[in-house]
């Protein structure tokens, strides 16, 4: 004989993973008008809507897998368990532990759209990364841009990754190319895109290199103008 008791933690957990859809597993679809509130049990027939439920977000979804988290301060629920994020105040959104300390504040840098494909990244699905400058894009995009030669954030322009086995290889292509007579002795005005200096150097059609911090990520910019 059935007891109440079994009955009713057979309506508690019917249906669990079989409905929703793939990224949200939830018993629920609609709500109706005739509804006070949102809760995590019907409060009618007693089936838990979803294993995980935020009150805030009123969001449920069964898989407890992804370890949901709800994040005051960027105000949404996240995936990936509260122990294994921090919220960075300065870029106001949470990040991977291992970016404590370790990352460049931009202010509210997840709160724009990926570089590459153009997705909003605060509430994007898609992991994501924080290069050196501290802007950020998904990272199956970084590693899309890496895997085609493109070493420099669409953003500012910073180099992304160590540069500095690629200077040396272009200061030995610089010294073993001669330049013409004629420009030998040109100078022309730089602009460094990695440590924002300005300056004036020897021009040479492989690079121009930067005085300051090394780099050849650099392009040639009008002189300054003196005030007289």
């Amino acid at each position: 004989m059935e007891t109440g008791g079994s009955s009713a933690n057979e309506r508690l957990h019917f249906g669990k993973m079989e409905y929703g859809w793939q990224h949200c597993r939830r018993r629920c679809k609609i709500r109706a008008s005739c509804c006070n509130e949102v809760a995590q049990l019907c409060s009618n027939c007693g089936v838990n809507m979803g294993e995980y439920f935020c009150d805030i977000c009123k969001f449920f979804d069964d898989d407890t897998e992804k370890e949901h988290f709800h994040c005051n301060e960027c105000g949404i629920c996240r995936v990936g368990g509260r122990n294994n994020f921090f919220h960075c105040k300065n870029c106001g959104s949470c990040y991977s532990l291992a970016l404590q300390g370790n990352h460049f504040c931009v202010e509210n840098s997840m709160r724009h759209h990926c570089s590459i494909c153009y997705e909003y990244l605060f509430d994007s699905l898609k992991d994501t990364t924080v290069m050196k400058c501290g802007h950020t894009m998904h990272y199956e995009c970084y590693y899309e841009m890496i895997k085609r030669d493109r070493y420099c954030c669409p953003i500012c322009s910073k180099s992304v990754i160590d540069m500095s086995r690629t200077w040396k290889r272009i200061d030995e292509e610089i010294e073993a190319t001669v330049m013409p007579e004629d420009y030998q002795y040109k100078k022309v005005w730089i602009l460094c895109n990695d440590c924002n200096d300005t300056m004036e150097v020897f021009f040479h059609v492989i690079g121009q290199k930067c005085s300051h911090c090394k780099s050849y990520n650099t392009r040639m910019v009008s002189p300054p103008v003196l005030p007289h």
